[in-house]
């Protein structure tokens, strides 16, 4: 299990209404900082943009993630989508930091992408993982969410957890179902049919 701390040094307060799982309590965003043996995962920080968006337009990492590579416009949009998780939600994506080098790895946590998916997937907590080309065949996407689950397992007791998978993605159906999940069917999403998961709480 990974070691995790609060860091406060760049925070700011939500004030939206409540609404769902997106409510604004009222204090500081938490920005959780976990430490596993080989990583560090820490909400994402303005000097990750470069490195985030060199992912985003990796063919390699967009194979099965739509295989459109992100615009600049694009990844902006998704980057900035990274701060209002947390402060909405009190939850959302960890950047990957190698602790032996400090270099971008990639990113895993749990987001709400409102996908229209029915009423036994969207409300609830979907976890997400992507690499990037430096981080593959190291382990370190099965070390980083066994990490994350455990801190959103601790924070919020979720009844279960879901995810999607293109299902021609082998390594990420073996690493879903190594993390726990077990198919429930598929979907089509944004024209393209999609495996879904699910996990629940452990006992």
């Amino acid at each position: 299990m990974g070691l995790c701390h609060d860091d406060h040094r760049h925070h700011g307060l939500s004030r939206l209404p409540q609404s769902g799982r997106g409510q604004w309590h009222g204090q500081p965003v938490e920005r959780p900082v976990i430490e596993t043996e080989r990583l560090l995962l820490r909400p994402h920080i303005a000097n990750d943009f470069q490195d985030c968006r060199a992912m985003w337009q990796d063919p390699a990492v967009m194979k099965y993630i739509g295989g459109i590579r992100a615009t600049e416009a694009e990844a902006w949009l998704r980057f900035l989508g990274y701060f209002g998780r947390w402060q909405i939600m009190r939850y959302g994506l960890f950047a990957l930091i190698e602790k032996s080098s400090g270099q971008f790895m990639g990113e895993v946590g749990f987001s709400d992408f409102r996908r229209g998916l029915g009423p036994d997937f969207d409300p609830f907590h979907e976890a997400a993982w992507v690499l990037a080309a430096a981080g593959h065949g190291k382990g370190y996407a099965l070390e980083a969410m066994t990490a994350a689950q455990e801190w959103l397992d601790a924070k919020f007791s979720p009844d279960k957890t879901v995810c999607i998978i293109n299902p021609e993605n082998a390594p990420s159906i073996s690493l879903a179902k190594k993390l726990g999940f077990r198919p429930t069917g598929e979907a089509v999403y944004n024209e393209n049919t999609v495996r879904l998961f699910e996990r629940l709480r452990p006992e």
